[in-house]
């Protein structure tokens, strides 16, 4: 047992079979109490949908919660405290008005509910069937119009524009240089393509045995000894890669 940093994506990665979250949290919250390892949950939620989970299923507070893919940190969520510094990192040569101006053009772009649109990111729903035809296209649209974006496609019919700075894995390392706590102390957790950036660095990297084929493609055009793939679903690939990676006996 070691302090480590702990990142996890929710859905589908923490969130999924109770009984070995209920195992890991007890891990975590003794690791915690012990040795002062930080807990982070990187999630696609916006917060409003992070306090419906969290309603509905039982994990420990974090010690950062990072939503909607990356845009934004709140220090304790409970009372919507909010990272001010990032948000003025994040908001660096984002336009919100001229980018939803652009991808209203895309007719096969679907706005996903008003609860998904957030002051950092604008979410559609997009067929897979097409994907490959739209997003070039999208991107080749708001290059042309000057707007610095990142388009992040996920799980098949889920596309999120984000900030050139936000994202993920930029959120990650700017609480890992925040806190001062090195690559090979950070553990982080993913099951989908949203997740991809934050395996991006060198961070012990945990895909669960149930990801995405998008992140599963990546993983294996991608390969090095600190990223690895479980066998195991959820929160028990999540036991498993910590286990291999030695954060936990």
């Amino acid at each position: 047992m070691a302090n480590f940093l702990f990142v996890t994506d929710l859905d589908h990665t923490l969130i999924g079979d109770d009984i070995p979250l209920s195992l890991l949290n007890k891990i975590l919250n003794k690791n915690r109490t012990d040795y002062g390892t930080k807990i982070v949950y990187s999630t696609g939620r916006s917060l409003y949908r992070y306090h419906q989970l969290i309603q509905e299923k039982s994990i420990l507070p974090p010690d950062r919660l990072i939503t909607s893919v990356g845009t934004e940190i709140y220090i304790n969520p409970s009372d919507h405290n909010f990272d001010l510094a990032w948000a003025n990192e994040v908001s660096e040569g984002w336009d919100r008005e001229g980018i939803c101006a652009i991808a209203s053009h895309f007719s096969d772009l679907l706005l996903q509910p008003q609860s998904e649109q957030t002051p950092f990111k604008i979410s559609y729903y997009l067929s897979e069937s097409i994907a490959d035809e739209i997003i070039p296209r999208l991107k080749s649209d708001l290059a042309h119009h000057n707007l610095l974006t990142q388009i992040i496609y996920s799980a098949s019919y889920a596309l999120d524009i984000l900030p050139i700075n936000g994202g993920k894995g930029s959120a990650l390392q700017y609480l890992r240089n925040k806190w001062g706590i090195a690559a090979d102390k950070t553990v982080v957790c993913g099951d989908s393509g949203n997740d991809i950036s934050l395996f991006q660095g060198e961070e012990r990297g945990i895909i669960v045995g149930n990801a995405k084929p998008e992140l599963l493609q990546w993983y294996y055009n991608h390969q090095t000894p600190f990223r690895y793939l479980a066998k195991d679903h959820y929160a028990a690939g999540i036991l498993e890669g910590l286990t291999h990676f030695g954060f936990i006996q």
